[in-house]
């Protein structure tokens, strides 16, 4: 799905846009975010110069053809970094969950700099939380309170940035990987990995422990999910596909199957696929059930039974605006709730299909709105540089001879003793 454009002024110059997300190949649901806000932005301005600072700009640029410019940020030349930055008309910081502890920081070192140098910044569907360590939590109430708009892209990102002390209006939309269009995964593909195209399907998604989901105990949250997937096997007579939606997710998908009875009915995807062919995989399935948002999401666009395992208030927060059963967490004691919940989910679901059908378009459309906020902010811009232009009757002034310009204001920004921006 696309936006219609804006209409500036016919002989208004391109604008150059950046792009700052955690963006490089390193999670399946972040390069859907970059893909659809790259869709967006060409939407928007189709002549504009779309720019994405990535923490692997080879892969960015392998992958993403919609960006004119991929500059890599991470470790590299101040002085470059904070040209590109200087040289753009909006800077678009997300979507994604970046603004959490030992992260926020980094991001907004690169939003304060371009701010400081005249920047329109945009936050684009973000999430927040947890923030708890100080400077993070300075970092997101000085930056994204100078921002021109603050997009988050659920409730519980509202509320986080709320406690933080963030005090300006704050807009709740939706995710923006909502709006990812499916490519094929084909029979030749499913052969390839091994996946039988006659079975009956499960997906089931894992991840790893960390500061997004700093309660997970490794070995009940396996224990757990392999319980989970011997009952489906049996139930339903199905086999369990598990997707990574990142490279640490494989690890946790073979801890599972080392745990189930029916090890030989469970395989994991071990090819590397785009975001649209992973949701085209999902047209292979009959029932998911997942601890990554971007899964539960992809699940959700594809019309699946899903069962979402929220480790997380962005997961709960989903659930709930889906109508999708919603669990108080992922422990192991939780073993019997969870398996009758699944049930349940299997017998229920052909009365719930239309019901979460019209909820997935109204979040699609919700998802629709970041972009049209987007769109605004560059007519503004498109206005302002019109009102800043000379007339063409009026002389530019020029400094007097001797004069100096005035010196660009200093930028806040940490600089190793290599001269390379800190990470």
């Amino acid at each position: 799905m696309t936006t219609p454009p804006s209409h500036p002024p016919p002989d208004r110059p391109a604008p150059r846009i950046g792009l700052l997300g955690s963006y490089g190949g390193f999670n399946i649901g972040d390069e859907s975010i970059l893909s659809c806000v790259l869709n967006c932005l060409r939407s928007q301005r189709p002549d504009a110069q779309l720019v994405v600072f990535s923490r692997d700009a080879e892969h960015t640029r392998a992958h993403h053809q919609a960006a004119d410019q991929v500059l890599g940020w991470e470790g590299v030349s101040l002085s470059h970094v904070l040209d590109t930055l200087a040289s753009l008309d909006l800077l678009v910081l997300g979507g994604g969950g970046i603004l959490y502890d030992g992260e926020a920081r980094r991001y907004l070192r690169l939003v304060r700099a371009a701010q400081e140098r005249g920047v329109r910044t945009f936050a684009y569907a973000v999430g927040a939380g947890p923030l708890r360590e100080p400077d993070d939590r300075e970092a997101v109430r000085t930056v994204l309170a100078a921002m021109d708009d603050v997009v988050v892209r659920d409730e519980e990102s509202r509320l986080v940035l709320e406690e933080v002390g963030l005090e300006r209006d704050v807009v709740v939309t939706a995710d923006p990987a909502l709006l990812l269009t499916p490519e094929p995964f084909t029979d030749t593909m499913m052969r390839d990995e091994g996946i039988p195209t006659g079975a009956r399907l499960v997906g089931m998604s894992v991840r790893e422990p960390g500061r997004a989901a700093e309660k997970l105990d490794e070995g009940d949250y396996h224990a757990l999910l392999a319980d989970v997937a011997d009952f489906l096997v049996r139930r339903l007579d199905a086999h369990v596909v598990f997707l990574p939606m990142e490279r640490h997710d494989v690890r946790h998908a073979h801890a599972v199957l080392s745990h189930m009875t029916a090890p030989g009915q469970g395989r994991i995807l071990h090819g590397s696929y785009s975001p649209g062919q992973v949701l085209g995989f999902m047209r292979h399935l009959d029932l998911a059930v997942g601890m990554r948002l971007h899964f539960v999401i992809f699940a959700s666009l594809a019309g699946l039974p899903v069962l979402p395992l929220p480790y997380s208030g962005k997961v709960f927060d989903f659930a709930r605006r889906t109508g999708a059963p919603a669990l108080v967490g992922v422990a192991r004691e939780q073993a019997g709730l969870l398996l009758a919940e699944v049930d349940r989910l299997w017998d229920e679901f052909p009365q719930r299909r239309e019901a979460l059908r019209v909820r997935v378009q109204e979040l699609r459309a919700t998802a629709t709105e970041t972009c049209v906020r987007c769109g605004n902010l560059l007519d503004d811009i498109d206005d302002e540089r019109a009102d800043a232009a000379p007339r063409p009757s009026e002389p530019v002034a020029a400094n007097e001879p001797g004069e100096r310009a005035e010196p660009a204001a200093p930028v806040d920004v940490a600089v190793s003793s290599a001269g390379s921006l800190s990470v």
